[in-house]
């Protein structure tokens, strides 16, 4: 049987070699910026008790060419005690993704939401280790749901008028 001329077959690929099936790689994955401070060393190392440990993060995408995407997770910790700041970590870990044949309405949950989780425990690891080479024990943090803040942020820009999705995401861990 002879093939139509622009038929597809089941893998999307037509005939005239163009492949339309979606397609996502991540390129590369980076530090892009890194900063440990401990500010009141030595003297942090004598304090009792434990810290209180606060987490922001912020997560940003931006188009850098056709189909390369760079999205950024921005986590920033400061650990506080009576006596002042034990000690602060501010992470950008970023990633550049190619995205081919993703459908506009799926590009900024991906951007937001799934990116973000695959960069996520890359990101953890730097935070853990940065943390114990400054004398403290690791800081493991807890998972996010970045699907589920996506949603949230998603819904409250639309609530407030928007009706756009939220171009960045930020959020406390």
């Amino acid at each position: 049987m002879a093939e139509e001329l622009g038929a597809t077959d089941g893998n999307e690929q037509a005939v005239n070699g163009n492949d339309t099936s979606p397609a996502i790689a991540i390129l590369s994955q980076y530090v892009k910026d890194l900063s440990f401070e401990n500010p009141n060393a030595p003297a942090v190392y004598q304090w009792q008790g434990q810290p209180q440990i606060d987490v922001q993060f912020n997560i940003g995408s931006q188009k850098l060419g056709d189909d390369v995407y760079e999205v950024g997770l921005k986590i920033d910790v400061v650990a506080k005690h009576d006596n002042g700041t034990a000690f602060a970590v501010d992470l950008l870990y970023s990633g550049l993704f190619g995205l081919r044949n993703i459908p506009e309405e799926q590009l900024q949950p991906f951007l937001l939401a799934e990116a973000p989780r695959l960069l996520f425990p890359f990101a953890r690891q730097i935070v853990a280790e940065s943390v114990q080479n400054g004398a403290f024990p690791p800081l493991m943090l807890d998972p996010i749901d970045f699907g589920a803040l996506y949603m949230q942020q998603a819904a409250q820009a639309q609530a407030a008028g928007g009706g756009a999705q939220a171009p960045e995401i930020t959020g406390q861990a």
